[in-house]
Order: structure tokens, then sequence, then C-alpha cells
């Protein structure tokens, strides 16, 4: 279970054992992952302050590792640093929003892209079953579940790109926005227009048109029209 926020501040739930560090990192890049990949599920909202006590205690270590969790945090602008105030998950304003999914759309593309030049004939039995699981979300609007297995979309199609260094150059940046990625979403009726837009895409993919893929991603992920106006109103 996730580290969720309280009286404004991260803490660890009660119960929650600490994971085992991973072999091959230190304690701070052990930790620094562990709360990236909360960061990336959207599970810490921006503005949130990172509670350093909390942490230490929880996984049994002094604050020195989690200072230095907290150091690398910032490095990859996913918290910032705010003297006594302690790290607080990194908040990006609208412009610099747009700014960023515009990026992203492009990434993802070139993802699709290269996927659809290198896919693998057996990637249909990956990436249907994943598009089935999230097509039967949209009845339940249960919008966290689905951006989880949305998630998995975007991954296979990483993976399919064939490309370590572009899919972690595309992950790092998503891990950035992945907070108002989840606010997108739950805007109204837009789980249905994933699926519709998640189809083209994966057509494009196993049909090999580049040019296809790219844009369909492209479009899928960049926010245009009624979806930017109502993301921005989101800010006011």
């Amino acid at each position: 279970m996730a580290p969720r926020a309280q009286n404004g501040a991260i803490r660890i739930e009660e119960g929650r054992q600490p994971a085992a560090p991973v072999p091959g990192l230190t304690l701070a890049e052990s930790l620094r992952q562990q709360l990236e990949a909360a960061i990336a599920a959207g599970h810490l909202e921006p503005g949130s302050r990172l509670d350093e006590q909390e942490i230490a205690l929880r996984h049994g270590v002094s604050r020195t590792p989690v200072r230095e969790a907290f150091r690398l945090l910032a490095a990859s602008n996913l918290v910032e640093l705010r003297g006594r105030q302690g790290a607080v998950v990194r908040t990006i304003g609208a412009h610099a929003l747009i700014e960023m999914f515009q990026v992203m759309a492009e990434l993802e593309g070139l993802c699709a892209r290269l996927a659809a030049r290198r896919v693998a004939p057996g990637w249909r039995s990956t990436i249907e079953p994943i598009h089935q699981r999230l097509a039967a979300l949209v009845d339940g609007q249960d919008a966290d579940a689905f951006y989880d297995v949305n998630q998995e979309f975007h991954e296979a199609i990483y993976e399919a790109s064939r490309n370590a260094f572009l899919a972690d150059q595309t992950r790092r940046l998503r891990n950035q926005v992945a907070a108002y990625r989840r606010r997108v979403t739950r805007m109204p009726n837009r789980m249905g227009d994933t699926i519709r837009e998640h189809e083209a895409i994966m057509r494009a993919i196993l049909a090999h048109d580049p040019e296809a893929a790219h844009k369909a991603m492209r479009d899928h992920v960049a926010l245009l029209g009624d979806n930017l106006l109502d993301f921005l109103a989101a800010f006011e």
C-alpha cells in the first residue's frame, strides 16, 4: 500500500513493513526508488510535504539516507527542497505543464513509431489483454484503477520500441507529470476516449505503420482542443 498524505505531510501507513533494499543500490537509492514509484503512480499529490522523520522511523534508518533520497528526487525534478520546510512534491504551473505534455507526446509518439517498425510477432498477445482489462474498467468509472492499467499499456509500447534510452527518458518525464496525467484521466468522457485512441494506436503498430502510430500516440497524449480547455479550467 502506498504512502498517504496526513496533515500535509506524506506518512507511511501503519502496519506497513519497509521493503527490502534492492541489491546493488545504496539505502538512499532504494528509498528514492520507492518514493519515486509512489510519485509516478500519482499517490503523492503535488505540494505534499514528505515527512522525513516518519520515513526514517518506518524504514528503521537514520535521517541521513532519507535526506540523500530527497536530494536524488530533487535532482530528478520530482520534489523541491525548501529549507526548514523540508522536501515537497513538486508542483508544476499550467504553462510549464502544457509544454511538458507536448514533449511527452513526441517522446511517446516516437516510442510508438519505433514499435511499429520493430514489434515482435507475438506482441499482440501482450497488448490485447491489457487493452481488454482497461476497457472493462470504463463502466465502473474507477479512474485510479484505469490509470494504473493505462500505464501498463504505455509501458508495453515503450518496451516494444526496443530503445532502452528512449524508454528511460520517457518514463522520467512521465514520472514528473504523473499526478497531472491522473487528473486528466478523471476528466468527463476521458476513459472512453482513451479506449478508442488506444485502439487506433494498436492498429497502427500491428499494421507496421510508423507514421500512423506516431500520430495516433501523439494526439492521444497531447492536450488538444476541448481537453486543453478543460484541463486549464482545473487550475483556475
